[in-house]
């Protein structure tokens, strides 16, 4: 039998008859899938397009321009990171894929200002502008959506919100080259199998298909959203702190059939800050579940998935 990742509307979290079927929606998708699908959000088509019409700029823009923006010792977390740089855990094989990284703005005299480090941006007009913009909407978004998962597991209000409010929170622009010559890799594919670091990622419809997840019984599923639908999944982090709960999925981006059509895509890693620490919710301890992982803050976890994934060393 054929199966869908489920769809929620952000219009029902809103309104309080619905809200109730909202929670279970999310929470049971997650616990099932890993994903979800998110209409009635604040990420417009034109946002997208005119964030793609800029994305397309720059990457297609020679090697040479783009290696200027690369920043050595900044573990991809800034900036350019290069073709066939970044490979998923345990894989020896690099992703078929280039990206740029956009991390939070905050005033100089923000305490943060000096524990973040500061975005670099290419000399491409309204490039900066949409991609911000695209930033504020997606956190907006995640910001609910943590919300209604408290409301799910039965935690405090407000518990993943204040994980996350002003968290080491990332927008990843993506490009995955049309597969010729010069891309290509024997065994390699756009994305190999794997599971996101963070909290929940918040991902805009791309430009082209080709996301998997894996279901429980080990078979691959295409995960294929409506235009302007966000694609939503749960990471390790959430897994860590949830004890399993709400697991997180292993997932990949298969190359096209036809080898010729590039792709792009904007997920939206989103992190707690870094002192957070990572410690299992009382509500997910004790008898029927698993021993809880030991405490850790969310920098060293990042830190200790970021070098496995050949981005940084510990």
């Amino acid at each position: 039998m054929s199966q869908s990742v489920p769809l929620i509307d952000m219009a029902d979290w809103s309104h309080p008859d619905r809200r109730r079927g909202f929670i279970s929606t999310l929470g049971d998708a997650l616990e099932r899938f890993g994903f979800v699908r998110v209409r009635g959000h604040m990420v417009n088509t034109e946002l997208v397009e005119r964030a793609y019409e800029r994305l397309s700029a720059f990457f297609d823009q020679p090697m040479d321009q783009k290696r200027k923006l690369y920043l050595e010792g900044m573990q991809g977390q800034r900036g350019y990171t290069p073709f066939r740089m970044e490979h998923a855990k345990d894989q020896a094989l690099p992703d078929l894929k280039e990206f740029w990284h956009v991390g939070r703005e905050f005033e100089s005299d923000h305490p943060l200002a000096d524990v973040y480090a500061a975005n670099v941006w290419p000399d491409i007009d309204g490039f900066k502008r949409v991609l911000i913009e695209v930033y504020d909407a997606l956190e907006s978004c995640s910001l609910d959506l943590l919300d209604a998962l408290d409301k799910y597991l039965g935690n405090p209000e407000g518990t993943l919100r204040s994980m996350a409010q002003d968290g080491n929170t990332i927008l990843r622009a993506l490009h995955y080259p049309a597969m010729d010559d010069h891309t290509f890799i024997p065994g390699a594919i756009r994305a190999a199998a794997h599971e996101d670091i963070n909290l929940i990622t918040l991902l805009i419809t791309s430009t082209a298909s080709g996301l998997q997840l894996q279901r429980r019984d080990g078979s691959w599923m295409d995960v294929n959203a409506e235009p302007g639908e966000i694609i939503v999944d749960s990471g390790d982090m959430l897994a860590r702190i949830t004890n399993g709960v709400l697991p997180a999925t292993t997932h990949r981006v298969v190359n096209p059939s036809d080898g010729g059509t590039r792709r792009f895509s904007l997920p939206f890693f989103v992190h707690p800050r870094p002192e957070v620490v990572l410690r299992v919710f009382d509500k997910c301890r004790g008898s029927g579940f698993p021993t809880p992982k030991p405490d850790i803050t969310a920098d060293d976890f990042l830190k200790k998935r970021l070098a496995a994934i050949g981005l940084g060393t510990i």
